[in-house]
């Protein structure tokens, strides 16, 4: 729905087929790129005019707080959309495009009965809305906290080596574990390696010679093997904290790891299975909040035509989508036919 669009509502003289087809003339003599469409609002219960001046002060609160979530849940559409590679697709209310539903909008008096008191229709409306926004909380929070969990993983296996899983660098050949013997892992400095392999073996008693191995190696750091006895790894991190290497704590599991395995997976699937669920709701509920939406809508117009215009309801509702250039010259066309309809 790019387009902006005017709801409009002039007083009535004598008969509004005779005021339709003024404006008709009007807005194709001097605006004739302007759309116009007739806004039909069925007759509703008036009541009395002191509830109808207090439903008055409400309604640009709730018009706001309605618009409001429908934007809202255009907004996760288009991100849901995005994070899924999906084309746009047009937002519909029941099948139908919104630009559509509301040039030819249609009351549902199944839905909102005319004959229901105008302030019972509106908390209707409200309360409707409000608990469509409530579970739009609950479903993106849910959401949310899957992406978390994922991101943070991935942010653990596509950081540095300083802070990075080690797990899916390192195979089990690449570790000796016996009684004596020990496996540490060293992160080191890309520019400083040539230091690393000319020290370490000296970096404290009892290193394996020639042990080191390097096993990967990113934009800032490598990562490399040695093998020593473990009564002097303390002495060992030590030693190569002071000379800027540093050394990892890792234990190789290749339970823990077919583990950690499967948690990804299943966020995976989690998080894509949230997300479609998630937008399929969108899709359907911004439909209903649109509809809801044009229906107060109605009611607005209805209510403040008859504060403004008097008893009996004699007034002609329309919609119009004026370009920027033309919203001058149409509100001039409104203007003069309302002072000649007074």
């Amino acid at each position: 729905m790019a387009s902006r669009y005017w709801v409009v509502s002039l007083p009535v003289q004598n008969s509004a087929s005779i005021l339709w087809n003024n404006l008709q003339d009007q807005i194709s003599k001097h605006s004739f790129d302007t759309p116009l469409y007739r806004f039909n609002i069925p007759n509703l219960r008036v009541g009395t005019l002191d509830s109808l001046l207090a439903l008055s002060d409400d309604l640009l609160k709730s018009n706001t707080f309605i618009e409001g979530v429908s934007h809202k849940i255009r907004r996760q559409i288009e991100e849901l959309e995005r994070v899924s590679g999906l084309e746009t697709n047009a937002l519909t209310v029941d099948g139908v495009p919104v630009d559509s539903y509301l040039t030819r909008f249609v009351w549902d008096e199944a839905k909102y009965p005319t004959m229901s008191p105008l302030r019972e229709i509106v908390d209707g409306i409200h309360t409707q809305v409000a608990k469509i926004e409530d579970d739009l909380k609950v479903r993106v929070a849910e959401y949310n906290n899957v992406r978390g969990q994922l991101n943070a993983i991935n942010r653990k296996q596509s950081g540095s080596l300083a802070v990075r899983d080690l797990s899916n660098l390192v195979k089990p050949e690449d570790i000796i574990t016996s009684e004596h013997l020990v496996t540490l892992l060293a992160v080191v400095p890309k520019y400083s390696q040539k230091d690393w392999l000319s020290s370490y073996e000296t970096l404290t008693t009892y290193v394996v010679p020639r042990s080191s191995k390097k096993l990967y190696e990113d934009n800032e750091y490598a990562l490399y093997t040695v093998t020593l006895f473990g009564r002097v790894a303390d002495n060992f991190r030590t030693s190569a904290r002071e000379r800027g290497f540093q050394v990892r704590d890792f234990e190789y599991s290749p339970e823990a790891q077919e583990s950690r395995k499967q948690e990804l997976e299943k966020l995976v699937q989690d998080q894509d299975m949230l997300r479609s669920s998630l937008l399929q709701w969108c899709y359907a509920s911004y439909g209903e909040v649109f509809s809801s939406w044009m229906h107060f809508c109605a009611v607005r117009v209805f209510a403040e035509s008859i504060l403004r215009y008097g008893l009996p309801p004699s007034f002609l509702a329309c919609v119009l989508s004026p370009s920027v250039k033309g919203e001058k010259k149409v509100r001039s066309i409104l203007e003069g036919l309302c002072d000649s309809a007074n």
